[in-house]
């Protein structure tokens, strides 16, 4: 049998898994991800406000004949754009700017705060000057402009001037040369061997002098243009930088991140079981039955039949059937006669009150004989739930008076009134049973059950608080765990499974809950007051039900129970089903109740080693 096909359509994919974890720790990933947005939004407030503004300039050739045509971004003559790039950001520059401005701060300061761009396939530059405030934006992207402009006027006008001077040396040079030349060929003869050599240099050096003249009469002529501003700087009217929109966003998604990892941290951490699916994977122990959150365990009474509670434990019943074997060559239905099941609760809490009684009451529907047997003491009258309560039935005599030889089974056990064919023995009025269910009784309390009912489901302490769930489950045919959401630990689960495997008992798998609520204010504060009250009440109605005749075979105990009124709740609440019948208010001051208890003579020993009582 596969103990997890109940829970074959619930996916245990890595993205159903992370989804889920955030879902079980969205606190956590709220806190983070608002405290990621929250420091953002500090961030923004402490970071400097920076504006900029830009202007574009268009870089013109300097004189006649230059190539500014541009090949990808960048021009193909004497203008180098990355050049000019570079010579916008020079100290030389930055020095003209700052007296542009009238700014005392150091030039080399100033054009940190300078960036050029050059648009692709223009002869553009675009500088952008970046400050604390608007106007000194605006100021120094305009003054950067015009400094470079002008550095670059004054050096073309430099460079051409220089130039026209060499032109002018050398047309001197010429022109004296040309001057000697012309004296010696007046002072020849016509018919002189070297008037022919010197006519012709006469001839190469006027016309060497005509080209330099051409020359420079092309730079006199010449105007200087170093390019113009084509869109000075505005004003800007809101700051780049911060930049409150990208800071939230990022601060959002870091905290988003540390929120994840956080929580998977703490769920890597956190060894409370969360899910169903969880236990084959983590402690390798099957899942037979999963009551899922939406159905509410009850703790005053067990589900409906043909509810979804209900039909769950139906489908449980059959599953623990199926799970039993039978021997071989035997009946199955001789063989299912008598089966023990014992119900333990890896943790502590009511998860293996309500898995006993429920099943239980599903085994009963089937109109086979069933005994419920609570051998779970409570830890703590609040936290548990009361098999008293939730069907019906008197809280004592119980199994711990009968182990004690107090009473006799027959007399302990109690039929539901509203569970045909299931019958019940409470745990009883003893407060400690120590000893009392690793003893030779209790094995033969179980024999004489096996006779009487066709299944006996007995409620096992908690294997987290004692060892009497494995010496239940030693006299048992099958165990099942009783799991709790949010509340059981794998470490606890392993351990539970470890211990019923070890005493040789088939473990079927295990049951889970949800996490079960606690019981209302008003129980929380009245239930332990008026148990004592009950108690005594339950005590003295057995007492008065044995024949009379016994009170003279010996001498009457009288024994005092001094019993404190309840604090009184805040609004009426009604009393358990168990005790209604018998419950008697106690009076507002401390009272005195005096119970005759008859001791009864001792006749034959019966075959579990307890007293048979008349």
């Amino acid at each position: 049998m596969d103990a997890n096909r109940l829970h074959s359509a619930e996916p245990d994919s890595p993205g159903v898994d992370l989804l889920g974890m955030a879902r079980r720790h969205w606190w956590l990933v709220l806190v983070l991800l608002l405290a990621g947005v929250a420091g953002a939004v500090q961030f923004t407030r402490m970071q400097t406000k920076v504006f900029e503004s830009a202007t574009s300039v268009l870089v013109s050739p300097i004189g006649n004949g230059q190539d500014a045509n541009s090949t990808s971004g960048r021009t193909k003559g004497d203008i180098n754009l990355d050049n000019e790039a570079q010579l916008v950001a020079s100290t030389t520059v930055a020095t003209d700017a700052a007296a542009l401005m009238r700014s005392t701060t150091p030039p080399d300061t100033l054009a940190a705060h300078v960036r050029v761009e050059v648009p692709p396939n223009t002869t553009f530059l675009v500088i952008t000057f970046s400050a604390g405030t608007a106007e000194q934006a605006q100021a120094g992207s305009h003054a950067f402009a015009e400094a470079y402009l002008r550095y670059r006027e004054e050096s073309a006008k430099a460079d051409v001037a220089g130039r026209i001077a060499i032109l002018n040396d050398k047309i001197n040079q010429l022109n004296a040369g040309l001057t000697q030349i012309n004296q010696r060929l007046a002072a020849l003869k016509q018919n002189d061997p070297n008037r022919p050599n010197l006519e012709s240099q006469r001839s190469t050096a006027t016309s060497q002098i005509n080209t330099l003249a051409g020359q420079l009469n092309q730079l006199l002529t010449t105007t200087v243009s170093a390019g113009k501003i084509t869109r000075d700087a505005d004003l800007p009217s809101s700051p780049v930088k911060p930049n409150g929109l990208l800071n939230l966003a990022s601060g959002a998604m870091l905290g988003l991140l540390l929120g994840v990892g956080a929580a998977m941290l703490r769920e890597r951490l956190d060894q409370r079981v969360r899910r169903a699916s969880d236990l084959p994977r983590r402690v390798d122990v099957g899942v037979l039955a999963s009551v899922p959150g939406r159905v509410k365990p009850r703790l005053d009474d067990v589900f409906a039949p043909f509810g979804a509670g209900g039909r769950i434990f139906n489908r449980l019943r059959n599953e623990v059937l199926a799970s039993i074997p039978a021997p071989v060559g035997g009946d199955a239905r001789v063989a299912l006669a008598g089966q023990v099941v014992v119900v333990a609760g890896a943790s502590r809490g009511a998860s293996s009150t309500v898995v006993a009684a429920n099943l239980a009451a599903a085994f009963a529907r089937t109109g086979a004989e069933t005994v419920l047997v609570c051998a779970h003491l409570p830890d703590s009258l609040v936290e548990t739930a009361s098999v008293s309560r939730m069907l019906g039935v008197r809280a004592v005599p119980g199994l711990s008076d009968v182990l004690a030889g107090r009473f006799s089974l027959s007399s302990a056990t109690q039929r539901a009134p509203r569970h045909p064919n299931l019958s019940v023995v409470t745990t009883g009025g003893t407060a400690s049973a120590g000893g009392l269910l690793q003893s030779q009784a209790l094995r033969d309390t179980l024999a004489t059950l096996r006779e009487r009912a066709a299944y006996v489901v007995v409620e096992a302490p908690s294997t987290a608080t004692s060892a009497d769930a494995q010496s239940l489950a030693a006299l048992a045919d099958a165990a099942i765990v009783a799991v709790e959401l949010r509340r059981t630990r794998n470490t606890e689960i392993a351990d539970a499974a470890d211990q019923l495997r070890r005493v040789g008992t088939p473990l079927l798998g295990a049951v889970v809950l949800p996490r079960l609520a606690a019981p209302r204010g008003g129980e929380e504060r009245e239930e332990p007051a008026v148990a004592t009250a009950a108690i005594a009440e339950d005590l003295t109605a057995v007492l008065e039900k044995l024949p009379a005749k016994l009170k003279d075979e010996e001498a009457v105990v009288a024994k005092r129970i001094r019993t404190s009124p309840p604090a009184a709740p805040s609004s009426p609440a009604p009393a358990p089903a168990a005790s209604v019948a018998n419950q008697k208010v106690p009076p507002p001051k401390r009272a005195t109740r005096t119970i005759s208890v008859t001791r009864i003579p001792t006749e034959t020993p019966s075959e579990n080693g307890a007293d048979k009582r008349r």
